[in-house]
């Protein structure tokens, strides 16, 4: 079959050609997770807010935010290159044509973000698997949310001398009070009484001293909670900004792909801008 005809067949029947959008995404993919693995070696990745709020400014917020956008134009741009690069040329206007390639583009973004949210979701949950405290289920479970956002202040909270014992329930019920210290009312006074009870019997240390290390514990976790709010605020923002500029850059990179593709023009083999076959 000769070439108009294979594109006739194509046209007829599908507007889309997933092996070119699948390979677009896969581009974007990796492009994607090369630059966010070089940004967690150097402190820019915003992945994750709790490691991230306790010892950056807010310039260090915007500068990761800046960078998580520039990921987004790369890797975007990569992908919508190549979704609209190799698919097969149809037999339409031109008009059509840019229409449909920069269709490619925007079905390789959504494809991208997909697959990149299904490999998040399985590290997150490897991640949380490997975080639980070892013991009861029950206990692994109930305390691992409090282990991952606040677990230098339960470290502080139970500090003792002592052996060691079975902490995994006292420290996640520990962490469901703490974590009260963000809302408008605080930690109410039952809950700082009992977290007072359970630390003396834990660390052993008098009633004053046992109330100073509990209130000093709620009143720095509110600031650092307040912080944490901040930083997801504006990650979330920088995450929406980036996935609508990187739908923008697939949809006119797979339009430049193919005007590349019908003018049989090749960028990468040499130095000067364009070459044609």
């Amino acid at each position: 079959m000769s070439a108009i005809g294979e594109a006739v067949a194509l046209e007829r029947n599908s507007h889309f050609q997933w092996p070119a959008i699948f390979g677009g995404a896969v581009a974007a993919a990796g492009v994607s997770f090369t630059l966010h693995a070089f940004a967690s070696g150097i402190g820019l990745s915003v992945v994750s807010a709790a490691p991230s709020w306790r010892e950056s400014s807010a310039v260090m917020w915007f500068v990761a935010g800046a960078y998580l956008i520039f990921v987004a134009i790369a890797s975007f741009a990569v992908g919508g290159y190549v979704a609209g690069r190799m698919r097969a040329p149809l037999n339409v206007a031109p008009a059509e044509m840019e229409f449909r390639d920069g269709m490619h583009g925007l079905a390789t973004w959504g494809l991208a973000i997909v697959m990149t949210a299904l490999l998040a979701l399985g590290i997150a949950a490897t991640a949380s698997s490997a975080a639980a405290p070892s013991g009861a289920n029950t206990g692994a479970s109930q305390s691992v949310a409090g282990e991952n956002i606040i677990a230098s202040e339960l470290d502080e909270l139970f500090r003792s001398e002592r052996p060691a014992t079975d902490l995994i329930y006292r420290r996640s019920e520990a962490a469901r009070i703490l974590l009260k210290s963000s809302s408008h009312n605080g930690v109410p006074n039952e809950d700082r009484r009992y977290l007072y009870a359970i630390t003396a019997a834990r660390t052993g240390l008098g009633p004053e001293e046992v109330q100073q290390r509990v209130d000093r514990v709620i009143a720095a976790l509110a600031q650092e909670l307040r912080r944490a709010r901040i930083a997801a605020v504006i990650q979330a923002f920088f995450i929406a900004a980036a996935l609508f500029i990187g739908a923008a850059v697939s949809w006119f990179a797979a339009c430049e792909g193919g005007r590349d593709r019908e003018q049989n023009v090749f960028h990468f083999w040499e130095w000067t801008p364009r070459r044609r076959a």
